[in-house]
């Protein structure tokens, strides 16, 4: 596995997309058992994310993957998985590190993101990078917590 710094980061490609689900279900599926559902990240159409330049990665193998979604007022940060074999290795905090460096150079104040209730690590972890949460709603069979931060 890889380390390094954001400068690491790049936006997924066509070939990038098995490892795109491979990584995105290794690191959502043992949350299957605990929320009832199956995350929506597992679901996603991972092709139609890379050919809209929302995907991004990180290592060679890859080992972490973020998908972003731009609005007028905010980033979305759709999707944020390690492989739970890079767990450790500071994967997850550059990653998150870049979220605030895109958010940044395409002018925009916040980026906004949402977690299952039942995935309480995310609890912890958000606030520490500066997210703050702003409400609780359920979608269906989701109950999510709603992060903010501004950038």
């Amino acid at each position: 596995m890889t380390q390094g710094t954001n400068d690491d980061i790049r936006p997924a490609t066509a070939a990038d997309v098995p490892a795109v689900k491979a990584v995105t279900d290794a690191a959502y599926h043992p949350y299957i058992e605990r929320i009832g559902v199956v995350p929506v990240p597992m679901e996603a159409d991972h092709a139609a994310g890379v050919a809209a330049g929302r995907v991004y990665v990180t290592g060679d193998p890859v080992v972490g993957v973020l998908v972003l979604v731009p609005y007028e007022d905010h980033l979305f940060l759709d999707s944020i998985a390690v492989h739970p074999d890079a767990a450790g290795q500071g994967v997850g905090r550059r990653l998150l590190a870049f979220v605030d460096e895109r958010a940044r150079s395409l002018g925009l104040p916040e980026v906004r993101l949402y977690t299952n209730a039942m995935m309480w690590e995310n609890q912890k972890l958000y606030p520490r990078y500066g997210y703050e949460m702003v409400e609780r709603r359920v979608d269906g069979p989701y109950d999510r917590y709603h992060y903010r931060k501004r950038i």
